[in-house]
């Protein structure tokens, strides 16, 4: 039976790149977006050009009954999900103490509850069969934290202790959960930093650079892969040496 891969914002950046790698590895791809249908719908395009079996869905993250649309919109026209990627997110600068309400339950419901309806969205399935990964996009900030990006980073710890719990509890079935911490990549939310921000995190970077969402993308494609079979529970943090 064919299965399929969910990757939620995927229309560009990071998420974009995780598409394309994993149908370049056989996947039929599910490419989720909200707001750049012409970019998701060029992806597509660009899939099937190759060959490539790829479909587009709209869906809000943060509504729980989009996602199980979207979910069984993938199943029928590519096969049951297998393979969820969560990588749709949002960021917001910021001090802590001007950040109104609105923005908070945005974030919240977009970076964590958005990544709690794909997976028990795919999981039925998933437990039926015994057998399914998910692969969860947090960031370096969830790890050691951000200034004047605090909510942000809430949000990206939380999607590190959804990884580490939900592998515990989901191994037994067969399933594997793991986490890529992306550092400071050449994406839409980090071009959006002045060039002096920009050029100030290259320097703190070891090698000398920002990364290239490939980069995070082949992280991604590691951990979905037979090669991590024995892997879950883990972050794997793609950051040229900025948290050694």
């Amino acid at each position: 039976m064919r299965t399929s891969a969910l990757i939620t914002g995927a229309s560009r950046g990071i998420g974009r790149a995780i598409a394309a790698a994993l149908a370049r590895e056989g996947w039929p791809v599910c490419v989720n977006y909200l707001e750049h249908r012409d970019a998701a719908e060029a992806l597509v395009r660009e899939l099937r050009d190759q060959c490539r079996a790829a479909m587009a869905f709209r869906a809000d993250v943060a509504d729980r009954e989009a996602v199980a649309a979207m979910v069984r919109a993938a199943s029928e026209e590519l096969g049951p999900v297998e393979l969820l990627v969560n990588n749709a997110g949002i960021s917001c600068q910021g001090l802590f103490q001007d950040l109104d309400g609105a923005a908070w339950e945005r974030l919240l419901a977009v970076n964590l509850t958005g990544p709690r309806n794909a997976v028990q969205a795919v999981l039925p399935h998933m437990l039926r069969e015994k057998r399914g990964c998910i692969v969860n996009i947090s960031s370096i900030w969830g790890l050691r934290g951000g200034s004047c990006e605090t909510a942000y980073a809430v949000t990206k710890a939380g999607i590190i202790g959804l990884t580490r719990s939900l592998a515990l509890e989901l191994a037994p079935s067969g399933i594997r959960v793991n986490c890529v911490a992306p550092g400071c990549i050449e994406t839409d939310m980090v071009r959006a930093l002045s060039p002096e921000t920009r050029a100030m995190l290259a320097e703190e970077t070891p090698m000398g650079r920002l990364g290239r969402p490939e980069e995070i993308a082949e992280a991604a494609a590691f951990l979905a892969s037979r090669r991590a079979s024995f892997i879950t529970g883990q972050v794997l943090t793609a950051d040229g040496g900025f948290t050694v």
